[in-house]
């Protein structure tokens, strides 16, 4: 990440890019941005962001985030479907952490107009 840029990966600085998400400034456009967002909620231990934009059938009733964990990159590998024009929406990524990586399609819907994440699936 260089200097001023968003922990996700985009050019932006953290408050133009997740950080107004974060907030509740505005809602993220797309499924992209909400994962990109939802990447940096884990980066930051925010809980509160990351379960208010988790589908409500599918959010756990709490989130325990491990403290030791040290998130240190983002690749959207592809996306389908997830702009303004859609109800449902993937990602995959592979997020790297110190001494590994998680590789996940994502699934994401609208909810009242908002896109939460539904679940995911772990390629082989």
């Amino acid at each position: 990440m260089t200097s001023g840029s968003c922990a996700c990966g985009l050019p932006q600085a953290y408050e133009a890019c997740c950080g107004r998400f974060h907030s509740g400034g505005s809602a993220a456009p797309t499924a992209e941005a909400l994962m990109r967002s939802r990447y940096c909620a884990f980066m930051k231990g925010d809980v509160a962001y990351l379960l208010r934009t988790w589908h409500p059938r599918t959010r756990p009733g709490r989130l325990d985030l491990d403290p030791g964990m040290r998130w240190t990159g983002l690749e959207i590998l592809r996306t389908s479907d997830g702009s303004a024009f859609h109800a449902t929406g993937t990602v995959e990524f592979r997020a790297s952490y110190r001494g590994g990586s998680l590789h996940e399609l994502s699934r994401f819907e609208r909810v009242d107009g908002a896109w939460v994440y539904v679940d995911g699936e772990f390629p082989a």
